[in-house]
């Protein structure tokens, strides 16, 4: 690949084309995230569909844990994902990495959705749903380093926010259409026709958008610059890494992974199960989060264009999250209704959606080309998979040992706290 060519062809492009390829760029480098968090949403709401088809106990319950261990099995190869992939898209090039992320997700999606079940192929059922999700954890891990990069490295000044912010309006977006499909079928499906063939059709939709990101991507110019991809090329990344950087970095991304977790993908469950709940507040809250990521991120992403400095926009924003925390659990305990959890989720999500591009923005603009899709991986895979994936798991212990109800607000205030002590640590890069 001639990245220098790619990069001169880049800059003598028309403004029109400019335009063009931009909005192609956004589309091409979110759509693979975004299918990260689509597969997300469909798997968990129909994680007891998938139990009792591919992994049968002895009692309804066991299959259900062990189709969500099965699913925790993703992001332990998250942070391999993100060293892999990312120190590919640093020595080869972005496009080639964003090309083959999107490739395996679509196989790991296709390999969940045409599984045989239990009944059909015995054990070899279970096997295919472990690979599947080997493989979608393990692109995962190294898609964010790359294509937030690829999306940060394509703005100019003044424009860079609002293109890298795409990428978590991305996953908003598709966490409400995996919300609303997964909704749609159940209430237009029987129980017997989800079972048979229903709860594949998410994760054939998945598979479709496979062909699509790899003509996309297939179409773009590479962004690594070329001095950058001579350096990498003299001496391993891993020579280059800045260690702390990345410990700072992922200190930093703790507190919204634990937030989004927590809040929106735990929270409805732990309610249901402490005050009783009823099940709408899951599919309520998991849509106005995603349409809160959605429609929020990009103007986030302006805000953070508008700031020499994101630090100070950081640190209000981390404060205001945690001072609101256990007021919000004290509304729901007092009066707990669908309406104040949507109350709670709006404003938590809407105060992590507001700093996130920033956040990522300054990690971005801190990190030399050369190992900057590396370091953006490594510092997302572990920071989603120990506070983000074991979360649930986290909060439940926690629960246990102390029967507090506001377990959940603890967690995320540990989180939250965590950030803190890596935003004071990280070295922002002056912008400009």
């Amino acid at each position: 690949m001639n990245v220098a060519h790619e990069r001169a062809a880049t800059q003598g492009a028309t403004p029109a084309h400019k335009h063009r390829t931009s909005r192609t760029m956004v589309l091409a480098a979110a759509l693979g995230n975004g299918l990260e968090f689509f597969d997300f949403t469909v798997y968990s709401f129909f994680s007891a569909l998938i139990g009792q088809l591919f992994f049968p106990a002895h009692d309804a319950f066991s299959s259900l844990m062990i189709s969500l261990a099965t699913f925790g099995v993703g992001f332990v190869v998250r942070p391999l994902g993100g060293v892999v992939i990312g120190a590919y898209a640093d020595r080869a090039g972005r496009k080639p990495a964003l090309i083959l992320t999107v490739l395996l997700m679509a196989l790991g999606t296709g390999l969940i959705g045409l599984a045989p079940t239990y009944a059909q192929i015995g054990l070899a059922a279970p096997a295919l749903i472990v690979l599947g999700r080997l493989l979608q954890g393990f692109s995962a891990g190294g898609e964010v380093g790359a294509a937030t990069t690829l999306l940060m490295e394509a703005g100019r000044e003044g424009r860079r926010g609002l293109l890298v912010s795409w990428q978590m309006a991305s996953q908003g977006g598709a966490a409400l259409a995996g919300a609303l499909i997964a909704l749609l079928l159940s209430k237009s499906l029987s129980h017997e026709q989800l079972i048979a063939w229903g709860w594949r059709v998410p994760f054939l939709i998945g598979l479709a958008i496979g062909p699509l990101g790899f003509f996309l991507r297939a179409r773009l110019d590479d962004t690594l610059p070329a001095q950058a991809h001579a350096e990498v090329q003299a001496a391993p990344v891993r020579r280059k890494l800045p260690l702390r950087l990345i410990v700072a970095g992922t200190m930093l991304v703790i507190g919204g992974t634990g937030t989004m977790y927590t809040i929106v993908f735990f929270l409805p469950a732990f309610l249901a199960l402490t005050l009783h709940m009823p099940g709408a507040a899951a599919s309520a809250s998991g849509c106005a989060a995603g349409l809160v990521l959605l429609v929020g991120s990009p103007f986030a992403g302006k805000l953070a264009d508008r700031l020499p400095r994101r630090k100070s926009l950081l640190a209000a924003g981390s404060v205001v999250s945690l001072a609101l925390l256990f007021p919000a659990f004290a509304a729901i305990a007092a009066r707990p209704a669908v309406g104040t959890v949507l109350v709670v989720v709006i404003v938590l999500i809407g105060l992590m959606t507001l700093t996130s591009p920033a956040g990522f923005l300054m990690i971005l603009e801190a990190l030399r080309p050369e190992v900057r899709a590396t370091s953006l991986g490594i510092i997302y895979a572990v920071g989603v998979t120990l506070f983000g994936g074991f979360a649930q798991l986290a909060v439940g212990a926690l629960w246990r040992a102390t029967g507090s109800f506001y377990a959940p607000a603890w967690y995320v205030m540990g989180c939250g706290i965590v950030s803190l002590v890596g935003l004071a640590l990280f070295q922002e890069k002056a912008s400009g």
